[in-house]
């Protein structure tokens, strides 16, 4: 049976597939000390799922509005304008099925076949691939450890041609952890507005923050920046409810219009359940969002301590997020783990995960040779066991 070449030119998302060898050897008997997944190791906060169970037994089992229920949609911008101090309405809301159906969702109803779009490198797997899905052309622009992989305004400016529709950013970053300074932000924002790009923001990470680090929303530079900005963001990171499924998108009333009309083919509502979960969320007490963010910092301190004081290793700290990526070029060449040299970062994660059982991803899935992921969504003492097992590894180069 014939299968288009639109999705045979697609990839395999490296995070999963990275994940899915783990468990291979894990049903082999094998310990595997796994560090692939982003997601949170916490179970999601008990006053959210007590919020799903009064949901199902109040009868919310039913079809929803295509686009969320609108007590969500309030509840998103009560929540941007609390954290954030940037008034949207529910009317510029879009409720979906998690951030990467609204990213999805975002490039569908904003760029047209043969538009570029600007993504920073190193950057989160799906983001090309989402790209290409509707024709449009990923521009990948290189950032460096040196400047924690932020892109500089100049830079943003001299990838700009007369196609570019669109530019990704995240922040807090996935797969580097880093954070915009405030004002790096605000000279990219002041690019979009001379240059009239729309910013898709992807800011799901944006209650992990940590000392000495801070978040900014991209819409919160000024009316023209709002009017040229989507916000990708959701419950996923932040609460722990990766498997509830529910983000969102916080865009101007014709772009809106445009995702919903979309959304509306697309699927029939997000879950009703979830929905109502992620509202007990956005309404309920947020010590457990702090409680969880404290856990990360601990464990960021902890990595970062580790990682370096091992010989030949570079990373620009993460102020974000859960994950570390860190340069492992220097090892390439030598015969780590007792084996045979490795090449590549993929060589390197694969060794790593045959000779160590330790599983990474490869930085050559994000757009960055040379690095590799390392999330610290994992318990204290599996961190303790893997950082040991990686030293052991590279000690034996």
């Amino acid at each position: 049976m014939h299968t288009s070449a639109l999705v045979n030119q697609l990839k395999p998302s490296e995070t999963l597939a990275a994940a899915a060898k783990a468990r291979e050897l894990r049903s082999k008997g094998i310990d595997v000390l796994e560090f692939t997944v982003g997601e949170p190791d916490f179970i999601t906060p008990q006053h959210i799922r007590d919020a799903a169970k009064t949901a199902m037994d109040a009868g919310h089992t039913r079809y929803t509005a295509a686009t969320g229920i609108q007590e969500l949609k309030q509840a998103v911008c009560d929540a941007f304008l609390r954290d954030h101090g940037v008034a949207y309405k529910p009317s510029e809301v879009t409720i979906s099925n998690g951030a990467k159906h609204c990213l999805h969702n975002v490039l569908v109803a904003c760029c047209e076949p043969g538009d570029e779009v600007i993504i920073p490198t190193p950057y989160w797997v799906s983001y090309s691939a989402l790209v290409e899905l509707v024709g449009a052309k990923p521009v990948l622009v290189e950032t460096h450890e040196k400047d924690g992989f932020c892109l500089s305004a100049e830079q943003f400016r001299k990838a700009i041609t007369p196609k570019t529709r669109l530019m990704m950013l995240n922040s807090p970053s996935n797969p580097t952890g880093g954070v915009y300074p405030v004002d790096q932000l605000e000279a990219l924002a002041k690019v979009a507005v001379e240059k009239d790009i729309i910013v898709l923001s992807d800011e799901i990470y944006d209650k992990l923050i940590y000392s000495g680090h801070t978040f900014r929303s991209f819409a919160s530079f000024g009316e023209e920046v709002k009017k040229r900005t989507v916000i990708v963001n959701g419950v996923s990171k932040a609460y722990a409810m990766t498997g509830w499924r529910i983000g969102w998108t916080l865009a101007p009333d014709n772009v809106s219009a445009a995702i919903n009309k979309l959304q509306s083919q697309q699927t029939s509502n997000p879950c009703s359940v979830s929905q109502y979960a992620a509202l007990a969320a956005l309404k309920g007490p947020q010590e457990c969002v702090a409680e969880m963010c404290k856990e990360f910092a601990a464990r960021r301190d902890y990595v970062v301590k580790r990682l370096r004081a091992i010989p030949g290793l570079t990373f620009a700290e993460p102020g974000g997020a859960f994950y570390v990526f860190f340069n492992v070029s220097s090892y390439f060449g030598k015969p780590v783990g007792g084996g045979a040299p490795v090449s590549n970062a993929t060589d390197f994660c694969t060794a790593l995960l045959e000779r160590a059982h330790v599983a990474l991803v490869s930085g050559d899935a994000f757009g960055a040779p040379g690095y590799v992921r390392l999330s610290f969504a994992a318990a204290m003492t599996q961190l303790v066991r893997g950082l040991d097992a990686i030293e052991k590894f590279l000690n034996n180069a």
